[in-house]
């Protein structure tokens, strides 16, 4: 288990080139099992979780080679279609490869996935759109699915889950027929995922839209692919480094569209930036101020579905308010134990108060004074490193390797922009 030691009170500056999605790149590993043909996937994050994946991958058969940041895969060896139980309890994205090994290769064996614990993450709305596609399901500790008659399906998703949402569209691009996803998930990773497929030969309509139709094709090729940029990552250190009144420039902003759901809510806190082309530019200069509603009422931060305020920001804007001025309410609609972590800040001197499990009023600004902590999920772990930044003393990180799950080499790119920050083993 390794630790963060952080010493605060020092600006961020320096410039930042994001690496490719997290929540794009697990999928897109997913769907190489889609097909015998190589699939190269470029920009690929040095992440814990892609680690876990390709292990995945690897013990099925499927062979690997890494250049830097592509991965080309190849499930022509692949010889197994049982998941490895403690790889599929580290990472949540285990269960999106249910729909595409089940569809390609005729059953899968897996369990249930792990991930964060912030919530119940349901996994129901994954096997409704794979029962009418025309996969069986049984088994409850562990799942064991099997392709009967691949077939396209209209199907009406209870919740537009993304990771359901990607798992039933690799499926469909395999099934006879036409397939039409009413409430999909429209997130910029799932049009990323869209996209590789359709490369493949899928054919696909209506990607980043609520209503998806995908006509199935016999057989899928190999593809070239490049991930767009991580938009909570980047997200998460210009957050940092207006939090510590610094600046940073994001270079290779290829999509600057999904800032713009974050910026929304950012702006609320006080926070501003320009682009120009690929290029994202913050200095904050002058102190954060909370921007109140209308007739000088409490504004407030709410997270949703895609184009809502990202979940996996809240966190790290919660402490972003702690050094704001004025009062505002941040409202966590997806993840019923996301909020827990605000105890840690509060310890820090941090002014919140917690209503119930989904929502907490934060005033600020607050000077927040050095603590150890414990990192109990990857978002949160981030958020606490910035709080740190921010701190006067030296905090102490505990369960670092959670946040690496999820930022690649955080360590190594904020010392890139100045701070003090030192991991220990």
């Amino acid at each position: 288990m390794s630790k963060f030691v952080i010493r605060g009170g020092r600006p961020l500056s320096g410039t930042l080139k994001p690496v490719g999605n997290k929540n794009a790149a697990l999928p897109m590993l997913a769907a190489s099992v889609l097909t015998d043909a190589p699939v190269t996937l470029r920009n690929m994050p040095h992440i814990e979780d892609v680690a876990v994946m390709l292990d995945l991958l690897k013990r099925l058969g499927v062979s690997i080679e890494r250049r830097g940041r592509t991965v080309i895969l190849c499930a022509k060896g692949l010889h197994s279609t049982r998941l490895n139980r403690d790889l599929c309890r580290r990472v949540r994205g285990s269960i999106l490869l249910a729909g595409p090994l089940a569809a390609r290769h005729g059953q899968v064996s897996l369990y249930p996935p792990g991930g964060d614990v912030i919530g119940r993450r349901r996994v129901d709305t994954h096997f409704y759109g794979l029962r009418e596609l025309g996969i069986s399901l049984s088994g409850a500790s562990r799942f064991v699915l099997k392709r009967t008659r691949l077939r396209g399906a209209d199907l009406l998703l209870d919740e537009a889950s993304v990771t359901a949402t990607e798992n039933i569209l690799m499926a469909a691009s395999l099934a006879r027929g036409k397939t039409t996803i009413f409430n999909a998930a429209c997130e910029p990773h799932v049009r990323d995922l869209g996209v590789l497929l359709s490369k493949m030969g899928a054919r696909i309509q209506g990607l980043g839209t609520n209503r998806i139709r995908v006509e199935g094709v016999p057989k899928l090729n190999g593809a070239i692919h490049t991930l767009s940029p991580d938009h909570i990552e980047v997200g998460s250190y210009i957050a940092a480094a207006a939090a510590t009144r610094g600046q940073i420039q994001v270079q290779g902003m290829t999509d600057t569209t999904s800032l713009k759901v974050v910026e929304r809510g950012f702006q609320k806190l006080g926070m501003s930036w320009s682009t120009r082309g690929a290029r994202l530019s913050l200095r904050q200069t002058t102190p954060l101020r909370i921007q109140k509603d209308l007739g000088s009422a409490v504004p407030r931060i709410e997270d949703g579905i895609w184009p809502a305020f990202p979940s996996d920001l809240m966190s790290v804007a919660i402490v972003l308010a702690t050094q704001a001025s004025g009062t505002i309410l941040f409202f966590e609609k997806l993840f019923e134990s996301r909020m827990y972590f605000v105890d840690r800040l509060i310890e820090m001197g941090a002014q919140i108060i917690q209503c119930d499990p989904h929502r907490v009023m934060v005033t600020g600004p607050s000077k927040l004074h050095a603590t150890l902590q414990t990192s109990p999920d990857i978002r949160a772990g981030m958020a606490l490193i910035i709080a740190a930044l921010c701190a006067k003393g030296e905090s102490i990180i505990d369960n670092a390797q959670v946040i690496d799950r999820g930022y690649e080499h955080v360590d190594e790119r904020l010392q890139a922009l100045g701070a003090h920050i030192e991991r220990v083993d």
